[in-house]
């Protein structure tokens, strides 16, 4: 039976992952629980392994590729098994010196592909969907699409 360390050492090599992640694929793989504790403690110790990495990995792209809110990225990190103590640490960083308001902003001009204001009550709830889906406060998306309201929505 193959490795335990060497079979996480190869998904490693293709992809960050969590803890988590590696634990589930090496048991999928069938990995005893304790060679799987072993594998996972000697990872860790050699930094090949670090949740901290991985979350801020998936904020950055989250934020410069993707351009999603907290709330998306949030739990884009907690779906790989991350805690939610490293996820907020994670997001922090990531946000530090971005405006909110500003990322909104562009989301929502990429949607509207040059035009200012939003046509009618339809597009106002379309665009209001869309951006929640992208992770943004449900607040600050209301007023951001409440200033674009042509007049005659008004």
């Amino acid at each position: 039976m193959p490795d335990a360390y060497l079979d996480a050492l190869r998904l490693l090599a293709r992809r960050e992952l969590s803890e988590a992640q590696v634990r589930q694929r090496l048991t999928r793989k069938g990995h005893s629980a304790d060679v799987i504790d072993a594998a996972i403690v000697r990872l860790r110790e050699e930094r090949a392994l670090d949740d901290s990495r991985v979350a801020d990995a998936i904020a950055r792209a989250g934020i410069s590729h993707r351009r999603y809110g907290k709330l998306r990225i949030r739990m884009e990190i907690q779906r790989t098994g991350i805690s939610t103590d490293i996820a907020r640490r994670a997001i922090d960083a990531a946000f530090d010196g971005i405006d909110d308001d500003d990322l909104i902003e562009q989301a929502l001009r990429k949607r509207l592909r040059g035009r200012d204001t939003i046509a009618d009550d339809r597009e106002f709830a379309r665009l209001h969907r869309y951006l929640l889906r992208q992770g943004f406060d449900p607040d600050r998306i209301v007023k951001l699409l409440s200033s674009r309201r042509s007049r005659t929505m008004r």
